[in-house]
């Protein structure tokens, strides 16, 4: 079956090969090579086969499946029988000579056929070939390409042919008239040659080594000859390069006499063509060649040649270069080549052309010459070897050129006579030193890719220097001795700085290399090397460069690794040592980066090094040689004052380990004399030097420091030291201020108990006579505030110095006070708009020790001393002063520091509540600032306080912190604070407050609070900005402070809060009001005795503040008090004045929020407003006159509430349960208030309310009533009652004695008309009203109720029984108004697109599917995993469904079913690919199920691959072209064995109806699946 089946799948691709669409096409050529993969012979058979038949294919269709099959044949040419490669090559013969037209892609398709046959059936296919190429007859042009590239890729099958091939092809030579096959000879000639030259270079592989050059010696020649003289001077330029390109190869060929006799030709005409062509490679490559076959056969005549031939070569090298292409590359390494050559044959007259144009100051000429120098050294060697010290004698002008190519270039050359011993020779150490020199130049800032993406800096000429020496150093040995110890010398001079890092690499190598070879080896003979550092000098070197670690690409760790390396050398006790201490600086170097790295720390450790060192060694004399050869390089690095200032601290520990007292003098002097003090890092260094002299040197440090104080330098005039010669003001004040700067460092570093000896008697008096001046004798303070800067620096070291000794407690500092005093001076000096100096951080530094000493300062000075450093620092503006804006910040920063470490020093004498208080009060400003950066700072330094109080918290008895809520409520609401920082700093400070309060409870300090804690988890809430986040964080916060704070402290921290709902920070005031109610839903159940106070307040701060969140914020906390203690509540706002303001009536309806509290405010509010009679009557002074009615206040207020309370619209739904309550309530209020009066104080208020203004509410009692009543029926949906009554003027009426009843009946009428679902309750309620004490209220109720009677409402509600039994009851009432009434009542008695929907069902079939299978019951799983199964395919194809929706549900399908399948890898992938959200792709996901399906359920295929099937007429495109993909995917992972289930004859016609699909994507994916189907041959 199987050649068929392939045949027919073969058939129905090919018949596909010519679709419009290009990736169709590709797709169809991919599975054609898939059937070869398989079975190689039949699907050829069949590409051979449907060639034949469809004779009039068009041209680009044949080249594809030529195509194929050469592909096939490149895989599977071993797996070949001899029938189907003969019907092959018969077939691409046919096809390649079918047309004449010159290289066409089809040609050269059929011919790649053949050459792909040809690697096997060699014989076979020539003997087809030669078959078309017959003598006498020009052949087809594309035999001849198969023949060439026959020949190229099967040498050793192929030149046996060759001789009959060259002599048939000669004559065929003139016959060619045009020169595109003129160019496919020569392309012939050069395949045919080079295949040759590979033959018999490799005889002893080949299959007849009898073959000798001068076989083909004859032809070939005769081929040069033609080519040469007729051919090679065609205008056609494509034929020239073919004609030149053939030359080259042929020459090799060529009987050496008549290579001879053409030389002299054949070079100028060659060299002619750079003349012709730009493109010169090919010229290049030929030329090459022939000078190699001239050299072969030892040609005299290139002696004549040589001169034409070296400058035609030397053009091509110095032309310059567009690109950096493969091809210009490749050319110039031709010409490269023809160099090599020549230099093997005439290295004199070479060098004597090349050497003189190294003085040529043309830049692409001694660029150019230069890199062919390089080349000959490399690549001829041995010729060059006598040569050496004229070529390095030749390079002294390009030495000194400046052109960075030049230098480049010069380098390059270098690297090259390294390799070659030419630096061993004399002159050497001038190349050593230009390389040193290049890497020595200033490193390049980082630069853009050229325009052919090379990385500039890489090429730069330092890089390719720097690479050159390490070089040379490591991998070229005979350099060793050139290097070792020369470079040493480089090492010292400032110049060759920026070379100190490959230098010290270099040296490294070179020293280990030394050392294992020996110690003599090793040992430098300083001696016999004049020019090299002494031990001392290299040793200062490599460590001063070392305190900048970083610089020069890590030359720290470089110099400290050649540091190491050369303890030998340095002094032979140190090699033990700084095997340990090395190392752990190097890993620390490591660690870190030029960003992490503090320099400071790192000098240290360098400066600990040193000492360590200087122990080590214990030898004054080498100390002292040491110390004298630091100071000799002071001006060395005056350039560079870090160093400088580096090398002064290193000088200071030498001398600190000398114990020559004379030397440490001598030294300390000349350091005084010679120092730059204008320079402020060495003014820094020189103290520095001093201060760590006097760790061991006391005595002598201040006794030169005193002899230069008692000097003339401070005289303008004259002086006893030259240098002091006219000295300018500014220049004493600078040596003034360096003084001062070296006694404050003398008493840092002193030894304590010796320096508080001297603090008083020597080193204050000093500090303040160089300070001070006196003119005519009265002492005058400098304004120079560089020296004041000095001063506070110093003072600040001194006093840091006597806190720090072990008799600091003991120590009575008798000008204590003077200096702080003095200090404080100095700050409030300082301008408060700006931060330019670190005077104020240095003066409260100083303070901050002072502090600590004895005796005490008085309490009013530390007062003014917090105040005055406040005030310096928190007023200072945002944002740096000055151009330099990292460096201000800092300097603020550093400064806030020592504010906070000089509160913290106020605090530690008062370490109580009280004493914290006093902290936060001076804070309290600061901390409710309207100006954002003084809240953030303030905060700051409160947090610092709570922080280091809560730390130092010591508690020997169970005490009270009795100001924790007043100190809670000042940082709480900051938590919200506009500023980030603020906000953080916030909640660490309520964080530090409860923790204070657990440790006066009584816990330890180490205890650890979950509540507590839970605040340092709501800091990241507070980072953003979003109010949302914000408030609810604070809510939080909140929630936490309830759980932690005495219930003594609540109510003062509300009190507190409530003065912050005033705060001009809106976040602040909107924070409290969330940490309030927050605080009373949590702990208002304990604040009953405090409610009328806290209601007072809210209204209060209600009346004094604007802010707008600040009433719907008091709403909320009266809600939550009412919720708690609703009749506290309430009664305290009836007992608020009437009429009520509008913020009392805004508290009123916030007690609507809330059903449950609505009801009860309700019920209460309905008790209260019948609980007192509803009027007192009052006689007038007349006797006779008629009793008024005055209003009692309590029913009265409760009118009003309740009017507020039925206003707000969440109250809808109690109102709607207490209706009838409610509506009979305020009817009968409404009654029994016609006529009633306000009490006389009452009566002034509403007059002038009115007057001013209709702010209040009507407080008339029966307007109120109304007004209640009206807002009843509005909020319980009655408004077409309300509005009803309107109309007709019912409400006038109601509020009049006279229009009463009838008011009443048009409200009756109009609820039967509107509301009558609602009368049988208020019926009911009504009815119980019949034994009012009061008549006016049985009159009202009768009147609605024989309303009533009027409307046919009460029938259809069946409630004309229970109102006649009502009303005829009322018939015995006392009052004749009711029974007229009831009489009245009685008379009135007798005169709900298409395509959208598809969607939406299909989606909902397709979930209910999904959830089918969690209704599933165990005994019908079978049934269901059956459906499961029928469903799988539709629903993997609708993943592809175009509606969204639908696609979206197949995933939820697919996830829900695969359970049932139990197949755990088939689920994986499916809730790997189809989680919701996710983007599938498609062919993956397919992919991965049909291998599971496969592997599990191999039983399935058949099944699933006919219900693909009928999926292949789907109307949707992306169904129907999934619907083959997946079967093709099945196939794949099927195993052979399993074709019986699949009916491959219907699967292949239906495949084959897809292919003629009008959509490109389907026919795409149809033919990949047909290749597939090669797997059931």
């Amino acid at each position: 079956m199987s050649r068929p089946y392939i045949k027919k799948l073969s058939f129905t691709l090919l018949d596909s090969i010519t679709d419009k669409d290009p990736m169709v096409q590709e797709q169809v050529c991919s599975a054609l090579c898939s059937l070869g993969e398989a079975q190689p012979d039949e699907t050829l058979r069949a590409c051979e086969e449907y060639l034949r038949q469809h004779d009039k294919l068009a041209h680009p269709y044949r080249t594809k499946i030529l195509r194929a099959m050469e592909t096939i044949l490149s895989s599977h040419i071993h797996d070949l029988d001899k029938d189907t490669a003969s019907a092959v090559i018969l077939l691409a013969s046919s096809e390649m000579t079918r047309t004449k037209e010159l290289d066409c892609d089809w040609q050269q398709a059929a011919s790649s056929v053949l050459v792909a046959v040809g690697k096997r059936f060699t014989n076979q296919v020539m003997e087809e070939v030669l078959n078309r190429f017959q003598p006498g007859m020009l052949p087809h042009s594309s035999v001849l390409h198969t023949l060439a590239n026959l020949s190229m890729s099967n040498a050793f099958d192929m030149v046996p042919f060759l001789p009959s091939i060259l002599s048939t092809m000669l004559p065929m030579l003139g016959m060619a008239k045009q020169d595109a096959l003129k160019v496919v000879f020569c392309c012939a000639l050069q395949h045919f040659s080079e295949s040759i030259l590979e033959y018999l270079a490799n005889l002893d592989q080949a299959p007849d080594p009898t073959v000798r050059k001068d076989t083909f010696g004859a032809d070939i020649f005769g081929a040069y000859d033609f080519l040469f003289h007729h051919w090679l001077q065609s205008r056609d330029a494509k034929l020239r390069l073919a004609v030149v390109a053939a030359l080259g190869p042929m020459s090799h060929l060529l009987p050496s006499e008549r290579l001879e006799e053409q030389l002299p030709k054949l070079l100028p005409a060659v060299l002619g063509l750079y003349k012709k062509h730009a493109e010169t490679f090919q010229i290049s490559k030929s030329l090459g060649q022939i000078l190699e076959a001239a050299v072969n056969v030892s040609s005299r005549t290139l002696e004549v040649q040589l001169e034409a031939l070296l400058v035609a070569l030397h053009s091509q090298i110095c032309v310059p270069v567009e690109s950096s292409s493969p091809l210009v590359m490749n050319s110039q390494k031709e010409v490269l080549r023809c160099f090599t050559v020549l230099a093997c044959c005439s290295p004199d007259r070479l060098l004597a052309f090349l050497l003189p144009r190294l003085d040529t100051n043309n830049e692409r000429l001694r660029v150019g010459t230069l890199q062919i120098l390089r080349h000959i050294v490399n690549s001829a060697a041995a010729q060059m070897e006598i040569k050496k010290p004229f070529i390095l004698s030749s390079m002294r002008l390009p030495l000194l050129d400046t052109n960075d190519k030049v230098k480049r270039a010069v380098v390059q050359v270098i690297s090259a006579m390294a390799h070659h011993g030419y630096l061993e020779q004399p002159g050497g150490e001038v190349m050593v030193e230009y390389i040193v020199q290049q890497c020595a130049l200033p490193a390049e800032e980082p630069q853009k890719p050229g325009p052919d993406g090379e990385d500039l800096a890489a090429d730069s000429v330092r890089a390719v220097s720097i690479r050159t020496l390490y070089l040379v150093s490591t991998t070229v040995d005979r350099m060793n001795s050139v290097l070792w110890p020369y470079l040493l010398e480089f090492l010292t001079p400032v110049r060759f700085t920026g070379a100190l890092t490959p230098l010290c690499r270099s040296l490294v190598h070179l020293a280990l290399k030394r050392q294992e070879a020996g110690a003599d080896d090793f040992l430098i003979q300083y001696n016999a090397n004049a020019n090299l550092p002494s031990p001392f000098a290299l040793t200062t070197r490599l460590l001063v460069v070392s305190s900048n670690p970083y610089l020069g690409d890590g030359r720290g760790a470089a110099s400290l690794r050649l540091l190491k390396v050369m303890h030998q050398n340095i002094h032979p006790l140190l090699g033990q040592r700084w095997e340990t201490t090395m190392p752990v600086l190097l890993e620390y170097l490591d660690e870190h980066t030029e960003e992490t790295l503090s320099l400071k720390e790192w000098e240290e450790k360098l400066l600990v090094f040193l000492r360590d060192t200087l122990i080590m060694v214990s030898d004054n004399v080498w100390i002292c040689q040491l110390s004298q050869e630091m100071c000799k390089q002071l001006p060395s690095y005056s350039g560079t004052p870090q160093e400088k200032n580096f090398l002064y601290k290193c000088i200071g520990t030498t001398l600190g380990a000398a114990s020559s007292k004379e030397v440490v003098r001598k030294h300390l002097r000349e350091l005084l004399e010679t120092a730059r003090y204008q320079e402020e890092t060495e003014k820094e260094g020189l103290a520095c030097c001093f201060g760590i002299c006097a760790i061991t040197h006391l005595e002598d440090t201040l006794a030169q420091l005193e002899d230069f104080v008692r000097s003339d330098v401070f005289r303008k005039s004259t002086s006893i030291f030259s240098i002091f010669k006219d000295r300018s003001e500014h220049e004493v004040e600078k040596l003034k201020s360096s003084l001062i700067l070296c006694y404050g460092h003398v008493a840092a570093q002193a030894p304590r108990e010796l320096m508080l000896a001297k603090v008083e008697s020597d080193i204050l008096r000093s500090i303040f006579q160089c300070f001070n001046t006196k003119v005519l004798g009265i002492k005058v303070e400098t304004k120079d505030p560089a020296l004041k800067l000095c001063l506070v620096q110093s003072l600040c070291m001194v006093s840091q110095a006597m806190c720090s000794g072990a008799q600091a407690s003991s120590f009575h500092f008798s000008r204590k006070a003077e200096l702080v005093a003095q200090m404080m001076e100095f700050i409030r000096a300082e301008p408060q708009d700006y931060l330019r100096t670190p005077i104020r951080k240095k003066a409260m530094l100083a303070c901050t020790y002072l502090v600590t000493l004895e005796p005490a300062l008085e309490e009013q000075t530390q007062a003014d001393v917090i105040h005055s450093c406040l005030h310096s620092v928190m007023a200072l503006p945002p944002g740096p002063e000055g151009e330099d804006g990292v460096c201000q910040e800092s300097l603020y920063l550093d400064t806030v520091c020592a504010l906070e470490d000089l509160l913290t020093s106020l605090l530690r004498q008062n370490m109580t509540p009280q004493g914290l208080q006093i902290m936060v009060e001076h804070l309290s400003p600061w901390i409710k600032s309207p100006r954002g950066h003084e809240r953030a700072r303030a905060l700051g330094l409160g947090a610092c306080l709570l922080q280091f109080f809560l730390e130092h918290l010591q508690v020997s008895t169970l005490v009270p912190f009795h100001n924790l809520g007043l100190l809670v409520g000042l940082f709480a609401p900051r938590c919200a604070d506009t500023w980030t920082t603020t906000r953080q700093e916030a909640v660490g400070c309520v964080y530090s407050l409860l923790y204070l309060q657990l440790g006066y409870e009584g816990f330890s300090r180490d205890h650890r609070d979950d509540v507590a804690e839970r605040l340092l988890t709501l800091k990241d809430g507070l980072v953003h900005a979003d109010p949302t986040i914000l408030f609810h964080t604070c809510h939080s916060i909140a929630q936490v402070i309830a759980k932690r704070l005495p219930s003594d402290q609540l109510i003062s921290l509300l009190l507190t809060m409530f003065e912050s709902l005033g705060d001009p920070d809106k976040n602040c005031s909107r924070a409290a009001t969330v940490m309030i109610n927050c605080l009373l839903k949590e702990r208002g159940n304990v604040l009953l005795e405090k409610v009328p106070e806290i209601v007072s307040v809210l209204r209060a701060k209600l009346r004094d503040t604007q802010e707008e969140h600040v009433l719907p914020a008091a709403q909320h906390s009266v809600y939550l008090l009412a919720s708690q203690h609703c009749e506290a509540v309430v009664s305290s706002l009836l007992g608020s004045p009437l009429p009520f303001d509008s913020h009392t009536c805004a508290l009123w309806r916030a007690l609507a929020v809330e059903p449950s509290l609505t009801a009860q405010v309700l019920e209460l509010l309905l008790e209260k407003m019948s609980k007192d009679v509803p009027f007192k009557e009052s006689r007038a002074f007349l006797l006779g006159s008629t009793a008024d009615r005055v209003a009692t206040l309590l029913p009265l207020a409760a009118t009003c509430a309740l009017n507020e309370v039925l206003s707000a619209p969440s109250s809808g739904t109690v109102v709607l349960e207490l209706y009838p309550q409610l509506f009979v309530a305020l009817l009968l209020r409404v009654s029994c208030t016609v006529g009633v009066q306000l009490p006389r104080n009452l009566q002034a208020k509403e007059r002038k309310s009115t007057s001013l203004a209709k702010a209040a509410r009507n407080l008339d009692p029966c307007s109120s009533a109304v007004d209640a009543l009206q807002a009843l029926l509005l909020r319980s949906g009655s408004q077409d009652v309300l509005r009803c009554v309107e109309l007709e003027g019912g409400w006038e009426l109601l509020r009049t004695s006279a229009g009463h009843e009838d008011g009443v009946a048009q409200l009756a009428s109009s609820m039967a008309k509107y509301a009558g679902p609602r009368l049988p309750l208020v019926m009911k309620a009504l009815g119980c009203t019949q034994n009012s004490v009061y008549e006016i209220q049985r009159v009202t109720s009768t009147a609605f109720l024989a309303e009533l009677l009027s409307s046919n409402v009460v029938n259809d509600l069946m409630l004309l029984e229970p109102l006649l039994d009502n009303l005829t009851a009322r018939l015995k009432d006392s009052s004749a108004s009711v029974r007229r009434l009831v009489l009245r009542g009685l008379a009135n008695m007798a005169s709900g697109s298409p395509d959208k929907e598809k969607v939406e069902f299909r989606t909902a079939s397709i979930r209910l599917f999904g959830h089918l299978n969690k209704a599933c019951p165990g005994e019908c799983e079978d049934v269901f995993l059956e459906q499961v199964v029928g469903g799988l395919v539709p629903l993997l194809l609708h993943l592809r469904d175009p509606q969204v929706p639908v696609a979206s549900a197949c995933k939820f399908a697919l996830c829900m079913c695969v359970p049932h399948l139990e197949c755990a890898e088939l689920a994986a992938a499916f809730y790997k690919y189809l989680q919701e959200g996710r983007s599938v792709h498609f062919g993956e996901f397919l992919n991965s199920t049909c291998k599971h399906l496969m592997h599990h359920f191999p039983d399935l295929l058949g099944r699933l691959v006919s219900t693909n099937l009928f999926y292949f007429k789907s109307s949707w495109d992306d169904v129907r072209a999934a619907a083959p993909m997946f079967t093709g995917f099945l196939v794949l992972h099927a195993e052979p064995e399993q074709r019986t289930q699949v009916d491959l004859e219907q699967l292949i016609v239906a495949l084959q109806l897809l292919l003629k699909d009008p959509v490109p994507g389907v026919r795409e994916k149809a033919a990949e699946t047909l290749g597939r189907l090669v797997k059931f041959a």
